[in-house]
């Protein structure tokens, strides 16, 4: 993938380095056990925030993460991690930016903080075992980047296209935050209703944002070209290593289609497909979908 011709954003906060200054502890883990967490837990069906729930019911003490070289909090020189980030990121606001702009409208961007280890959000403190996640209370995207280790690692997906495809998701929930349809969902929680299943709210607000991830894919390689060979691949691998029944087979043994809160691997390979393929909009109105 030749992301380096991409404008990279300036709305990066790196805290790596911090040490979860703020975030009131950590989960006492090991490497392997926040892998596990990130297995059964977060990918298993739990939302991000679900997770964030959890950890807080834990007693957490963790080991301070160790610092980087240079001043805690620093970007690191020549970090291409980051700059990485900052391309992607700068890429979705740039194509965000056009299509709000196409219906008379202005996309204010989210922020995104690189942490490492640990961070305070305002939906609470959150270890890197919850992985990426969308805080709507403060609209900014949270990556620990050690996550992308563990996803080509132990979950079988991964690449750089990969790793964009997961920014873009995050970045997707935020335009669903500033279009009202996170706000629908959670009125729905609200009054007591059930949002999890196959065809459920949760599973539709995740498909959307898998194919608003697509819809970026699309645009963005109409604008620069940057894909290579296997780069879509990686990108659709990574969406069947993350469906609700691929990791409830793994870790289960058996599918529980009931649980689902984040779409099957065949629907979320299916949904990024279709933003990808058709780069229009309103195909992803997965809400009004008969057939996910």
């Amino acid at each position: 993938m030749k992301w380096r011709s991409a404008r990279r954003s300036s709305n990066v906060d790196d805290r790596r380095g911090l040490g979860g200054r703020g975030g009131g502890g950590g989960l006492k883990l090991g490497l392997g056990g926040i892998a596990a967490v990130l297995v059964i837990g977060l990918l298993m069906g739990k939302s991000p925030m679900e997770m964030l729930g959890l950890l807080a019911e834990v007693q957490q003490q963790a080991p301070a993460p160790s610092a980087p070289q240079g001043p805690p909090g620093a970007p690191q020189a020549n970090d291409e991690a980051s700059q990485f980030v900052a391309s992607i990121l700068g890429e979705t606001e740039d194509v965000w930016t056009a299509i709000f702009e196409a219906s008379g409208q202005r996309y204010p961007a989210p922020t995104l903080v690189l942490f490492s280890g640990s961070v305070q959000s305002a939906c609470g403190g959150a270890t890197a075992a919850v992985g990426p996640f969308y805080c709507p209370g403060d609209q900014q995207v949270y990556i620990d980047l050690s996550f992308f280790d563990q996803m080509a690692q132990r979950l079988g997906g991964g690449g750089d296209f990969a790793e964009a495809y997961v920014i873009a998701h995050e970045v997707g929930h935020h335009v669903q935050t500033l279009t009202g349809v996170s706000a629908q969902v959670n009125d729905v929680r609200r009054r007591g209703g059930d949002v999890e299943g196959a065809d459920g709210p949760l599973v539709r607000q995740e498909l959307q944002a898998d194919c608003f991830a697509g819809l970026w894919a699309h645009h963005a390689q109409k604008r620069h070209a940057w894909l290579e060979p296997g780069d879509l691949e990686e990108a659709l691998a990574t969406a069947t290593a993350i469906g609700d029944d691929t990791l409830q087979r793994q870790s289960r043994g058996q599918v529980v289609p009931d649980s689902f809160t984040h779409g099957s691997a065949e629907q979320r390979v299916r949904w990024f497909r279709i933003g990808f393929e058709g780069g229009d909009y309103r195909q992803c109105d997965t809400f009004a979908a008969q057939r996910l």
